[in-house]
């Protein structure tokens, strides 16, 4: 005998050998509980020989989904037009939002936080000044970075 045919002869007998016995207990209040050793009052249960059924072959289609996905060029041309349309009014708005960001800035800058201390006496609140402008010059970077991101993405779409 060919030693792969020995090998497969051991294997068939040794999952057959290892198979265990189950057992079914139903208790007063009907929990059932399944275990690999007798019970008082459980109940052995013959699951029959084990069978392994191959999966069906799955069934290949022969549109690729690349075609399926393909659409005519005045549905392309209508929508890029439709991004063309959004990302611009996207960079408007943007725009403006600069521009009211940067005349935050200067107003900001004009305005220097004033504290008064008990006599009455005004002083710089530097901190809070550094602070704010800080916060202002951000939300202009922001807009910055958006107004650029948004001519970036309309150079990509001529």
């Amino acid at each position: 005998m060919k030693p792969h045919y020995l090998l497969i002869f051991l294997c068939a007998g040794y999952i057959s050998w290892a198979q265990a016995e189950i057992y079914k207990k139903v208790d007063a209040d009907g929990h059932v509980t399944y275990s690999s050793t007798p019970t008082k009052g459980s109940k052995k249960i013959d699951l029959g020989p084990l069978t392994i059924v191959p999966s069906p072959a799955r069934a290949h289609n022969n549109v690729t989904p690349s075609a399926s996905l393909k659409v005519d060029s005045a549905t392309q041309k209508n929508r890029d037009n439709l991004r063309r349309k959004i990302l611009e009014e996207e960079l408007s708005t943007e725009q403006k939002l600069v521009e009211e960001a940067r005349q935050n800035l200067i107003n900001g800058k004009g305005q220097p936080e004033i504290l008064k201390d008990k006599d009455g006496n005004n002083y710089r609140n530097a901190a809070k000044y550094e602070e704010n402008i800080k916060a202002l010059q951000g939300q202009v970077t922001l807009h910055e970075k958006n107004v650029e991101a948004l001519r970036t993405e309309l150079l990509k779409l001529k």
